[in-house]
């Protein structure tokens, strides 16, 4: 995305722009606080009623159908938001309700507070990934594209109940040793990095969602 084409979709002259937004990086900021704000909605949607397994296929195919219906502002669902920018304000509290959206579809699988922002991620990184490589074209074999999703979103079920099993915890020979990566103990309410949900959370500050007791 560019101001000149931007300025050719709208018919107008690129100084004109200059009225509405101040630089081609507040735009694309703009945008992407919508496309966050439109994703959540679709997981919010999708989610109504539903825990464990079926909320976290119905938030997952929400995020790949929207990603389908608009593929450019799903891209710019994963611009991330700087911490430390006070223009960003915006994009990190849509950041922070993206999360929690997804916190929220996860709960029931009674996942332990210090593993939620590991399910998030191992979630959301799956289902970006079959999304990227389905809109890039990367799937060309005759195989139905729709059953091998839901073979991922069986896969990724099962690994986060695993977790929820405190299976593959680090430091206990099953998974990797923490390396500094995840957050630190949810109940110490400190902030966890959002790199963790559409809208990116992965580089907004949240604090971590807890569990109900």
């Amino acid at each position: 995305m560019t101001l000149a084409k931007v300025a050719a979709e709208a018919g107008v002259a690129p100084p004109s722009l200059y009225k509405h937004v101040g630089s081609l990086a507040a735009l694309r900021r703009e945008v992407a606080v919508i496309a966050v704000e439109e994703i959540t909605a679709a997981g919010t949607s999708a989610t109504v009623g539903l825990a464990g397994a079926d909320a976290l296929r119905g938030l997952a195919r929400s995020w790949r159908r929207y990603a389908v219906q608009h593929p450019g502002r799903y891209s710019a669902t994963q611009i991330g938001a700087d911490p430390d920018d006070p223009a960003d304000a915006a994009l990190r509290e849509a950041g922070t309700r993206s999360v929690a959206v997804v916190a929220a579809a996860l709960q029931g699988f009674g996942l332990p507070d210090d593993r939620l922002i590991d399910a998030i991620r191992a979630v959301r990184s799956g289902v970006h990934g079959f999304v990227m490589l389905e809109l890039g074209g990367g799937f060309r074999m005759r195989e139905d594209v729709d059953r091998s999703f839901d073979a991922l979103l069986t896969m990724l079920t099962a690994g986060v109940e695993a977790l929820a099993r405190h299976e593959g915890t680090p430091g206990d020979g099953n998974g990797p040793d923490r390396l500094g990566d995840l957050p630190g103990p949810a109940t110490a309410g400190r902030p966890a990095p959002l790199d963790d949900a559409p809208g990116s959370p992965g580089r907004h500050e949240h604090p971590t969602p807890r569990r109900p007791r």
